[in-house]
C-alpha cells in the first residue's frame, strides 16, 4: 500500500525520527503537515520547518510548514485545521515531539517536569483528540506515537521519574485510545527503538559524539512507521512495537545497513522489556 496522496500530521518534524517519517512518506507522494516550534534555525540542532518543507518537496511529498506549540490548546487547533483546508484531511497522525531530562527526583525542578508532562503526556492527548474528528472520515487512520511498551518495573523509574511518567503518560493514551476508537476503525499504535537512534536528543543530552557510533540511524524507525501505516487500520490497532522486533516479523533481516559504525557496539535504549528478545543475528551492547 502507498501513501501517496495521504496526509501526515506529525508533530516534532522538523528535524530527527519526525523529519525521517515524513521523508519516508513523501518518497510515496505524501502531503505533511509539520507541526514543529523551530521556524528560526538553533545554534545546535539542525533544521527548521521551513528546510524540513523543502526536503519535503524534494522528497517527492508535499509539505505544509507550520509553526506549532502541543502545549496550546489553540495552536494545535488552529494546526490542524490549516492541514484540513490544504489536503482536506487528515489520514494519520504521528506524535513525536517529546521532552527530555534524566534525572532524579531531587534533581528535577518542577518547570521541567512541567515541561515533560505537558509536551510529551498532555501535546499527545491534545494532538490526537484534534486530529480524531478528521480521523474518523479517513479510509486507513493511523495514530501513531513514539513511546514505550508500558513496562512497569522500577527499574525504569528510578533513576528519571518525572522523565518516565511523561512518556508512559504517552503510551497510556495509546492504550486508552485504541479500545475507545476501536469502533471508528482509528489505529492507535505505540512505536519505540530498541537501540539509541542517531539524533540531536543523544548528541546533546545523552551520549555526546561518542555515543551516536553506538547508534541506528532514523531509517529504522522510519521504516517501521511506514510498514505500520501500511497495516488495515481495523485490524491492526493496541500495539506496542520494538523498531527491529517489528520490521523482522514484515520480513526485513538486514539491520547492519541501520547501524552508524558497525565496528561500535550498539546502545540499548531505555524502556524495551526484557521479554522482548532482538531478532536474530542483532547483539545489544558490548
Amino acid at each position: 500500500m502507498s501513501l501517496d496522496g495521504k496526509t501526515l500530521f506529525i508533530t516534532g518534524a522538523s528535524r530527527g525520527i519526525g523529519l525521517a517519517i515524513a521523508l519516508r512518506a513523501a518518497r510515496d507522494g505524501a502531503n505533511i503537515a509539520i507541526a514543529a516550534k523551530t521556524a528560526q534555525a538553533h545554534k545546535h540542532l539542525p533544521g527548521t520547518i521551513y528546510t524540513a518543507a523543502e526536503d519535503i518537496e524534494k522528497a517527492g511529498g508535499k509539505a505544509l510548514p507550520l509553526i506549532v506549540d502541543v502545549r496550546d490548546e489553540a495552536s494545535v487547533s488552529e494546526a490542524v485545521e490549516k492541514t484540513v483546508a490544504a489536503f482536506g484531511g487528515i489520514d494519520i497522525c504521528v506524535n513525536n515531539a517529546s521532552a527530555i531530562q534524566l534525572t532524579g527526583t531531587l534533581a528535577t525542578d518542577m518547570k521541567r517536569y512541567d515541561l515533560m508532562h505537558q509536551i510529551n503526556a498532555r501535546g499527545t492527548f491534545l494532538t490526537s483528540r484534534a486530529c480524531i474528528p478528521h480521523l474518523k472520515r479517513a479510509a486507513n487512520p493511523h495514530v501513531l506515537t513514539l513511546s514505550p511498551p508500558l513496562d512497569m518495573s522500577p527499574r525504569w523509574f528510578a533513576p528519571h521519574v518525572a522523565y518516565t511518567m511523561a512518556k508512559f503518560g504517552m503510551s497510556l493514551c495509546v492504550l486508552g485510545m485504541a479500545e475507545e476508537f476501536r469502533p471508528d476503525g482509528i489505529a492507535f499504535n505505540a512505536l519505540w527503538p530498541r537501540t539509541g537512534i542517531a539524533t540531536a536528543a543523544i548528541q546533546f543530552a545523552l551520549a555526546g559524539e561518542e555515543g551516536l557510533r553506538g547508534c541506528r540511524t532514523v531509517e529504522i524507525m522510519a521504516d517501521a512507521a511506514h510498514a505500520i501505516f501500511e497495516k488495515p487500520a481495523r485490524e491492526f490497532t493496541g500495539a506496542f512495537l520494538i523498531d527491529d522486533t517489528f520490521l523482522y516479523g514484515e520480513g526485513v533481516r538486514d539491520f547492519e545497513v541501520y547501524r552508524v559504525d558497525p565496528t561500535h557496539p550498539l546502545m540499548p535504549d531505555f524502556f524495551v522489556p526484557t521479554d522482548i528478545p532482538p531478532p536474530p543475528g542483532v547483539k545489544i551492547g558490548a
